[in-house]
């Protein structure tokens, strides 16, 4: 296997050009997407942040920055992005964390990373350079390339810099635990959440009946809102400080994650949840749903490939993100073969972008 470092934008387009065949690695923090390739680019190199206006609430950085970088620099100003993106410590990218959709708990209120993406510019199968989106947050109509690349698993073409628009941080923030006694207690808890006007920074249950309910903003209003919470949902214990801070630390870091297991990222409905738990319950995985039940991730003890059959059985289909490399990552019922045969086509003729799971 040759790993061709890439540092610029140049260098990027130089080697869509000379090989036919691509898979494209950044930081390396999602294992189960690092597969082996005849040619891999690395592109942990091209990455710096290009552009940062705190006043517009967008930035623009290379597709090789670290997350934890564009953290810090958001942090400065008491600003963040509100998708929680995941694995900051273990090196995830800009351009890793888009071509995964990798957003964490903070999804829950604010939306994920195709909500918060702006502008792309990448390299296409042919070489060029490519732009979409734009830089300010009101941008003109038209097919949105950004949101194509949110999820596309290095499949369309080479990232190479991003821009997104961002939030005020909240300056404080407050969970409230709430243990019952199964899924299907939990749930119903959450549905008369949907119902309420209390606001939500994040909201995950982990099985069998623990729902974690996270608030935020000014710090003498939380306790009072807990509190006005607590008492809609009948109890729970109210977490503050250092040790509510780990709880999500946990979640964004996938740290819950138990060792020698895949972790499998799956869209749903809290309505399929039972379903999905009857089907699973042999096989004793460790289970978290999170943005109010809509993302099921599951750490898979045994082969994937039991997994994959079990998906499709549900009608699901989920994407493979840590654990040991997989060939085929996408586990489950499969994309649709037209619409991604016509996206390729249009970006990727030659068919150089193999990404993952094809």
């Amino acid at each position: 296997m040759a790993i061709i470092p890439v540092v610029t934008v140049e260098e990027a387009a130089a080697a869509a050009i000379q090989h036919s065949s691509l898979r494209l690695k950044g930081g390396g923090s999602k294992t189960a997407l690092a597969a082996n390739a005849p040619v891999v680019l690395d592109l942990s190199g091209l990455c710096g942040v290009v552009a940062y206006e705190p006043g517009e609430f967008t930035f623009t950085a290379l597709a090789g920055t670290p997350i934890q970088e564009i953290n810090r620099l958001l942090s400065q100003n008491g600003q963040y992005l509100p998708f929680d993106p995941l694995l900051a410590e273990k090196g995830a990218t800009l351009g890793g964390t888009v071509a995964a959709n990798s957003s964490g708990p903070g999804r829950y209120r604010y939306g994920g990373v195709r909500d918060f993406i702006l502008g792309v510019q990448w390299v296409d199968g042919r070489g060029q350079v490519v732009r979409g989106g734009g830089k300010v947050v009101k941008n003109a109509a038209g097919f949105d390339l950004p949101k194509l690349m949110v999820g596309s698993l290095g499949r369309l073409g080479i990232l190479l810099e991003l821009t997104f628009k961002v939030f005020p941080q909240p300056p404080a923030y407050a969970t409230l635990k709430l243990d019952l006694p199964d899924v299907a207690t939990a749930l119903n808890q959450v549905y008369r959440l949907f119902r309420g006007v209390l606001e939500l920074d994040a909201l995950d249950l982990t099985p069998p009946g623990t729902l974690w309910l996270r608030q935020g903003g000014i710090e003498a209003t939380l306790r009072p809102r807990l509190e006005q919470l607590r008492q809609s949902v009948g109890g729970g214990e109210i977490i503050t400080g250092p040790e509510e801070a780990a709880i999500w630390h946990t979640a964004r870091e996938l740290a819950w994650v138990p060792a020698r297991t895949t972790l499998v990222k799956l869209p749903l409905t809290p309505k399929r949840i039972p379903s999905l738990q009857t089907a699973l319950a042999p096989y004793e995985p460790t289970i978290r749903y999170s943005a109010g039940g809509n993302v099921a991730w599951i750490a898979w003890p045994t082969s994937p490939d039991v997994l994959a059959t079990l998906l499709k059985e549900q009608g699901l289909r989920g994407v493979a993100l840590l654990g040991e490399p997989l060939a085929q990552p996408l586990l489950g019922v499969p994309p649709d073969p037209i619409f991604t045969r016509r996206i390729r086509q249009a970006l990727d003729l030659e068919g150089k972008f193999g990404g993952v799971g094809e």
